[in-house]
């Protein structure tokens, strides 16, 4: 089963939980973030989270470490703001390549080390690619709503350095993730076929929107279905939810995409719905619940979390999730 297809038909399979919540816990102070070799740079570089992949990247490796040990099948590389456009923030475009190439890097190493001990459960890494912080589909200015701040091109150009990079250092799988306009997960795709085209490669597609609301939208106003279709043109290995709403809110739109998709299915919902300070309070048994009830009515293929999870919530999904069979599909594409 050392392929992802080969193991989807088998089993769920485990995605890890939040990267962002895990490095909280380490309270790196800004010099922590430049390191040695950033150590006079110019502009403020705390919060980049995909930099410390070059400034400190055992404590990535120890991340990914401690999923796998929770029981992950996959871990998604630190490389969610891995664009031009995201890093354009920290004046950080440059490094583009090298923060995606090292990143999934140090993530297959630590994957090549829990496959190598158990290769009975291999061990796989998705390459995370983010939405950036510019849409597409939206102005980001109420009094020029003709206005968009990012073309499709450029968004092409962009994702298609990272992607290239990502394929580089080793990654299993792409994920396109965390999408509040399909148009950018549109040009996402978009580079990817570019590349797989011109490297005459294959490698499996995952994409996972977000619906922001109890409208049951995205954010550039799709529903569950819109969604589906405006992707479905790519041969894509799974199509889920992540982020924004908890396990229980995100359910009825997962049934729905269940209904109407032959890809497999995943989700890496919150740890429910952050509190007045911003944090996520629901425990892994609270969340676990939930999630079991996803299993139950067969929704899922690839299940982890996202904002506000840990190994502790991962665990547990973990080891619920050996109790059930996977989502059937007729077909699969």
């Amino acid at each position: 089963m050392s392929d992802i297809k080969t193991a989807l038909q088998h089993r769920i399979l485990v995605l890890d939980g939040a990267m962002g919540t895990m490095l909280q816990r380490y309270n790196f102070s800004e010099d922590d973030f430049r390191g040695e070799r950033f150590k006079d740079y110019p502009s403020s570089v705390k919060g980049n989270n995909d930099l410390l992949s070059l400034t400190q990247p055992q404590a990535i490796a120890d991340v990914h470490r401690k999923y796998f040990e929770a029981g992950a099948d996959i871990v998604e590389t630190n490389t969610f703001s891995g664009t031009s456009i995201a890093m354009a923030d920290y004046d950080m475009e440059d490094l583009v390549y090298e923060l995606n190439f090292e990143s999934a890097k140090i993530a297959k190493q630590v994957a090549e080390e829990f496959t190598k001990a158990n290769p009975d459960k291999p061990r796989f890494v998705a390459g995370s690619i983010g939405p950036t912080n510019k849409t597409a589909s939206l102005s980001p200015d109420v009094n020029r709503p003709e206005y968009r701040a990012i073309t499709f091109d450029e968004l092409r150009i962009a994702y298609k350095q990272q992607v290239e990079a990502l394929i580089d250092g080793g990654v299993d799988v792409l994920l396109v993730e965390t999408i509040f306009d399909t148009l950018n997960a549109k040009a996402a795709l978009f580079a990817i076929e570019e590349v797989k085209e011109e490297r005459h490669i294959d490698i499996p597609i995952m994409v996972s929107g977000t619906i922001t609301d109890a409208s049951g939208r995205t954010l550039s106003g799709q529903t569950v279905e819109a969604f589906l279709l405006s992707i479905s043109h790519i041969p894509l290995l799974s199509v889920g939810f992540n982020c924004a709403l908890g396990a229980d809110q995100l359910q009825p739109y997962l049934q729905r995409l269940s209904n109407e998709t032959e890809f497999y299915t995943s989700a890496h919902p919150n740890a429910g719905l952050p509190n007045a300070f911003g944090e996520y309070e629901q425990t892994a048994g609270q969340m676990n619940v939930l999630i079991e009830d996803y299993l139950k009515d067969g929704l899922i293929n690839i299940i982890g979390g996202c904002c506000g999870t840990t190994p502790e919530h991962i665990k547990k999904i973990a080891d619920t999730t050996k109790n059930y069979q996977p989502r059937q599909i007729e077909i699969i594409i």
